[in-house]
């Protein structure tokens, strides 16, 4: 299913019929649509688009603060990790406390048998 009920390009088409109508004529009316209800659409488009592209912006600048945020947070978390690590010992109940796991706890590497 497509995502959206319309054309991507449908503000460019909406700009074209509105030249061409412009040519053609204004008092020429296919049904109940008139000249100016394509103009005004594509104006209320505009505005719209320009809101849309400012909160985009806006977006932008709040993930980059956040980004900053966490790296600098994370460059204090490892301080603490290496701090806990230096003082109490990378085996010790303090270092699992913070969240690390203790050097008797983990798991040895699997040692590989030469083939041959």
């Amino acid at each position: 299913m497509r995502r959206k009920l319309y054309p991507i390009n449908v503000l460019s088409r909406a700009k074209l019929i509105t030249a061409a109508w412009d040519q053609i004529g204004p008092t020429v009316r296919p049904g109940t649509v008139t000249n100016t209800t394509p103009t005004a659409g594509i104006t209320r488009a505009r505005g719209i688009e320009a809101k849309i592209r400012n909160a985009e912006l806006q977006l932008a600048a709040l993930r980059n603060q956040r980004d900053a945020l966490y790296l600098s947070l994370w460059d204090k978390v490892k301080r603490v990790y290496a701090g806990v690590k230096g003082i109490y010992g990378d085996d010790s109940t303090e270092y699992e406390m913070v969240g690390r796991t203790r050097a008797s706890k983990r798991k040895r590497r699997a040692r590989k048998t030469a083939v041959g």
